[in-house]
């Protein structure tokens, strides 16, 4: 349902006071954030790094990123 057909007319407006005591919600920044891409992989390359990751007990994006850095050191040394 989009947005527009939501009936908000029973919501009632936030105070100043909740609005002060509002937090974000989300990551937390960091000093070493990464940045997002979006890149395309066969899906079997994708399930056997996932599968490598479970073994592993760790993320597969984490897995990935760990890989790529290796391969990155490699290359310039």
């Amino acid at each position: 349902m989009p947005d527009s057909r939501i009936d908000f007319s029973d919501t009632p407006e936030s105070t100043d006071e909740e609005l002060k005591r509002a937090r974000r919600v989300g990551r937390p920044r960091s000093d070493n954030a990464k940045q997002l891409i979006a890149i395309r992989i066969a899906p079997q390359l994708l399930m056997r790094l996932r599968r490598m990751a479970a073994k592993q007990s760790k993320p597969y994006q984490t897995l990935i990123h760990e890989l790529l850095e290796r391969a990155a050191k490699k290359r310039v040394a």
